[in-house]
């Protein structure tokens, strides 16, 4: 990398700084909720949150750590949106990192909350997923990930027992908190706005009578999943259209709530396809790794 090009605000080469200190303290939820700050590591959750228009505010640059030959680019592209640049030492940088294997890029932003009146209602069938209650952040950052990829108009979290802007939660989310609508509200204010624009709520139990298969997903609906050990709660069970289940062949009677919850979005997007609602997109043209 040429510093002729990009500017840094600052080198940082000691653990001493203020600003590595910083960083380290914000690994804790209550510091980052304190100042409301975001964790952004690596080149694809910088990548998305430029896409999403996203506020980068600053950048943490260790060219050491860099895994492949785009991220001068997107420096660049950073940079010319405001966001300050600094040029980190791979002792100081690595201590700043959450991850095992440091890419070189860690950026900081601030946390932005959407409520229900901030999501989209389109002229088509509604497409929106509620997930009530998650409590793992990996499985949050998945959810998230398979949201964005059948194109939803809005996630909702209901009563969320997950810190959406936990570091795990965007790494596995691979940026796509940035890119994807998110509101975040309670049960029954949730269940009041779906009703109001005739969304049927298709509430996922493995104890319902429906295959998930079996039930016209082409409809404006909201695919209702809930908490990894319990499931959904009986507001959603009750207030449902329709429960629909996994089969199991198998000892287990359940599936991780981020694989089973990416069934049954990908249920709705074959269906809508076969019905001619959506159309393909055709397949990715660069496939970054993960």
């Amino acid at each position: 990398m040429s510093s002729k090009k990009l500017f840094f605000t600052e080198s940082i080469s000691s653990f001493q700084n203020s600003r590595v200190k910083q960083v380290v303290k914000w690994r804790d939820r209550p510091a980052r909720d304190s100042d409301q700050i975001v964790l952004i590591e690596g080149y694809r959750a910088l990548t998305r949150a430029l896409a999403g228009d996203y506020p980068v505010r600053e950048v943490f640059v260790c060219p050491d750590f860099f895994q492949g030959e785009n991220e001068e680019s997107l420096l660049f592209q950073l940079q010319s949106r405001g966001a300050k640049l600094y040029l980190v030492a791979p002792g100081p940088f690595a201590k700043m990192s959450y991850r095992d294997r440091p890419e070189g890029l860690l950026g900081l932003g601030p946390q932005i909350r959407h409520r229900l009146a901030d999501l989209r209602v389109p002229p088509g069938p509604a497409f929106y997923l509620l997930a009530e209650q998650t409590e793992k952040p990996g499985n949050l950052g998945t959810i998230l990930r398979s949201a964005d990829a059948v194109g939803l108009d809005g996630l909702i979290l209901c009563d969320s027992r997950t810190d959406l802007y936990n570091p795990n939660v965007v790494r596995a989310s691979t940026g796509s908190l940035f890119t994807l609508p998110i509101a975040e509200a309670g049960g029954i204010e949730t269940l009041s706005w779906l009703r109001e624009r005739g969304i049927a709520v298709i509430a996922a139990s493995p104890h319902a009578q429906q295959l998930y298969s079996a039930v016209d997903l082409t409809i404006p609906l909201a695919i209702a999943v809930g908490a990894e050990q319990f499931g959904l709660s009986d507001l959603w069970l009750q207030a449902a259209t329709l429960s629909v289940r996994l089969p199991m062949f198998g000892a287990a009677d359940s599936l991780n709530v981020a694989t089973a919850t990416a069934l049954l979005l990908y249920e709705v997007v074959r269906q809508r396809l076969a019905a001619g609602v959506l159309r393909d997109p055709g397949p990715i043209q660069e496939i970054a790794d993960d």
